[in-house]
C-alpha cells in the first residue's frame, strides 16, 4: 500500500473521531470513497440507529461511488441490525475495492463482511493501519473479546497525593479546565460507575454538560444516555441525592433486602463483602457498555487496581498541598516487597490549565 493509501485511511480515522462521544453502544467508524485519486464521498457514524459511516459516505458520493475505492476503519457490517448491511450497500453501489483497517471482533460479523465483499468480486485489503484503528474502538474490542468493557479510572489529587480534607470536603481540588476535560472522559463512556460513599459525600450528578464539552455536536453528545451505576452493598444511598431523580441511575448491591428506591436495583454477587467487580463488568458488557468510566473514592479505586481491572488510569494533579491530615488517593492492599508494587506505564502527560494530566496503564 502507498503513502496515498495511508493518507486516505488517516482521513477516515479522523472522520471516525466524530462519533467518539455519541456512537455507543456502536463503535465509531469513518469511511472515505476515492475515485481516480479524488475523494468523492465521506462519512462517519454519529449516533446508534442512524446511518453507518459507509452508508453516509455513499450518500455523499451519489453515483460517483461506482468504481471507487472505499477506505473504512472497521470491517463493514454483514448483517441487518438497526440499519441495513454496509457490505451489501457497498456492493450495490458498485465499489471496486475496499481497504479495511481492521476486522470486526463482533461474532455477528467477524470476517463475514469481508467474505461477502470478496464473494461479490470486490478486492479487499485488510488489515491496514490496524493499530491506529484499534485505538478508536478499544471498548468495542474489549467487550467482544474479553466480555467486559474497557475500564477507565479517573482520579484527582493534590501534589502531595491527597483527594480531600480530613472532613471529606473535596470541591474543588482541580481547576475549571481539568473539570471541563473530564467532560470528554464522561462523554466517551457508555456508563459511569461510582461508590455510595462518593454519592453521600459529594452528591454528584455525574452528567455530561454540553456547555463544557467543547466538541462538535456537543449538545447531541450530552444527550446520549449514560446510566450511572452506584455500588452500594448495604443499600445506604439516601433517596434525597440528585442521582435518585435520574431514571437511568442503577443501584448495584449485594443485599437481598427490599430497596424501595425510585431507580433500578441490580443485585450482583459479593466478593469479600463488596460487589464483585468482575461479575459487575460482565453484566455491564451484557448491557452493551463498551467503555466505562469509574469516578469513585479510594476504596473502590484501590480494588480496581488491586484486581488489575483498570485498563487506563487518568490522574489530574493540582499544584496544591493539603498535608498529612488529608485523605489519600487510593486504598491499596499492603505489600511486603518492593517487587510487589503496582507498576504503571505512563502513556501521556500534558498540562491542563494549572494542573497536570497523567494517563497511564497498569502493567
Amino acid at each position: 500500500m502507498s503513502l496515498e493509501d495511508q493518507g486516505f485511511m488517516v482521513r477516515a480515522l479522523r472522520l471516525a473521531e466524530n462519533g467518539r462521544y455519541s456512537a455507543h453502544p456502536n463503535p465509531c467508524v469513518g469511511c472515505v470513497l476515492v475515485r481516480q485519486g479524488n475523494v468523492v464521498g465521506e462519512g462517519f457514524h454519529l449516533l446508534a440507529g442512524q446511518g453507518h459511516a459507509e452508508a453516509n459516505a455513499l450518500a455523499d458520493a451519489g453515483t460517483d461511488a461506482r468504481e471507487s475505492i472505499a477506505y473504512v476503519t472497521l470491517e463493514p457490517c454483514s448483517f441487518h441490525g438497526r440499519t441495513p448491511s454496509c457490505a451489501r450497500a457497498l456492493i450495490d453501489a458498485g465499489v471496486s475495492k475496499v481497504v479495511v483497517a481492521m476486522l470486526d471482533p463482533d461474532v455477528r460479523n467477524a470476517g463475514k463482511g469481508v467474505q461477502i465483499l470478496k464473494e461479490a468480486g470486490i478486492e479487499v485489503v485488510t488489515p491496514f493501519m490496524q493499530e491506529a484503528a484499534q485505538g478508536l474502538v478499544e471498548g468495542h474490542v474489549s467487550r467482544h473479546t474479553k466480555q467486559r468493557p474497557f475500564v477507565r479510572l479517573k482520579l484527582a489529587m493534590t501534589l502531595d497525593g491527597k483527594t480531600a480534607l480530613s472532613n471529606g470536603e473535596s470541591r474543588w481540588i482541580t481547576s475549571p479546565e481539568s473539570r471541563a476535560d473530564v467532560q470528554k472522559l464522561r462523554a466517551s463512556s457508555a456508563a459511569i460507575v461510582t461508590g455510595v460513599q462518593t454519592v453521600i459525600d459529594d452528591d454528584p450528578r455525574l452528567s455530561v454538560r454540553s456547555d463544557e464539552l467543547k466538541v462538535e455536536h456537543a449538545q447531541l453528545c450530552a444527550g446520549v444516555g449514560r446510566p450511572v451505576y452506584i455500588l452500594d452493598s448495604g443499600l445506604r444511598v439516601p433517596e434525597t441525592v440528585q442521582l435518585m431523580s435520574v431514571p437511568s441511575t442503577v443501584v448495584v448491591t449485594t443485599s437481598d433486602k427490599d430497596a424501595h428506591l425510585p431507580v433500578e436495583v441490580l443485585r450482583i454477587s459479593a466478593r469479600e463483602n463488596r460487589v464483585d467487580l468482575k461479575a459487575l463488568l460482565k453484566e455491564l458488557a451484557a448491557r452493551e457498555h463498551s467503555e466505562v468510566l469509574f469516578e469513585c473514592g479510594p476504596t473502590l479505586a484501590g480494588s480496581l487496581i488491586n484486581q488489575r481491572l483498570a485498563d487506563e488510569i487518568v490522574i489530574y494533579v493540582a499544584p496544591r498541598l493539603i498535608g498529612n491530615s488529608g485523605r489519600s488517593l487510593l486504598n491499596l492492599a499492603e505489600v511486603g516487597r518492593m517487587s510487589d508494587l503496582a507498576e504503571l506505564s505512563i502513556e501521556d502527560i500534558r498540562v491542563i490549565g494549572p494542573d497536570i494530566k497523567v494517563t497511564a496503564t497498569v502493567n
